[in-house]
């Protein structure tokens, strides 16, 4: 039987350190920091078999909602960074629970535009067993088949700046809205400058004496060029509340550091 391959993709993105392909990622985002040359990137194959893994450098845009599609072409404002970034290796095959670094080299020249650079990197794997049990079948069968074929990805931003480059925020708006289910925010933030945003975003409900974090995420982009971006943050309950006084704080907090900059605050009233 001949088979036709169908290949299954799934990309992950930023705060995702693992796919259902079992590969373990650490770091999940490279910034080269002023002076820095060299980084590694370890790869885990936590799966049950051994897999091979591919790696390569695609290019995303953020949308202004935040998801990431893939583009060939470079924007007004964006830079790639793939060019001056050195990779190895670029394939490796590895068995269950062994571990490799990815070295990634920066070799950038001194007169680039000031600004941001950044592409991003893709770890593809494949199923070493089964790859080679697919290829026997198709040198001894006849007829038609469908084999399906699991490759797996996981994209990680790999960033360097150069120049003098920094951003501002603020928030355009942010109003409270109430869903089915749940309180919802909804906000707009406008970032200014050449450099992309990153941290934590948080929400604090206060009445009176009482406080209640009800919302946060971890690991929030805005990456250039974009000029804004549209957030809708669902709130948890809180006993005894239903929104309607009292008052709600955002800040927009750097990812780490300590203490850690506040990029943003706001304070929505609810009276």
């Amino acid at each position: 039987m001949k088979f036709i391959l169908a290949i299954a993709l799934l990309f992950v993105f930023e705060g995702y350190l693992k796919a259902q392909s079992d590969i373990l990622i650490t770091p999940h985002r490279v910034v080269f920091e002023p002076g820095e040359r060299i980084k590694e990137i370890s790869l885990v194959n936590t799966g049950a078999d051994t897999a091979r893994y591919l790696m390569s450098f695609v290019q995303y845009k953020m949308t202004e909602v935040g998801r990431l599609e893939q583009i060939a072409e470079l924007e007004e404002g964006q830079f790639f960074a793939d060019r001056y970034v050195r990779m190895f290796p670029r394939s490796v095959v590895l068995p269950p629970n062994e571990a490799q670094l990815v070295r990634l080299q920066l070799r950038a020249p001194s007169d680039l535009e000031a600004g941001e650079y950044r592409s991003h990197l893709y770890f593809r794997s494949e199923d070493h067993r089964q790859q080679m049990e697919t290829g026997d079948e198709e040198t001894r069968t006849e007829g038609l088949g469908v084999r399906l074929i699991p490759i797996y990805g996981i994209t990680i931003p790999v960033i360097f700046r150069a120049g003098d480059t920094s951003f501002e925020l603020e928030v355009e708006s942010a109003e409270l809205i109430q869903g089915e289910d749940r309180y919802y925010v909804e906000m707009k933030v406008k970032r200014h400058g050449n450099q992309s945003a990153f941290g934590n975003i948080v929400v604090d409900y206060h009445n009176g004496n009482e406080s209640h974090q009800v919302y946060e995420v971890r690991g929030v982009a805005i990456y250039t060029p974009n000029k804004y971006r549209i957030f809708r943050l669902p709130l948890e309950e809180v006993p005894d509340a239903d929104f309607s006084s009292g008052s709600l704080t955002i800040r927009y907090k750097e990812h780490r550091g300590q203490p850690r900059r506040v990029f943003l605050e706001h304070i929505i009233s609810l009276d």
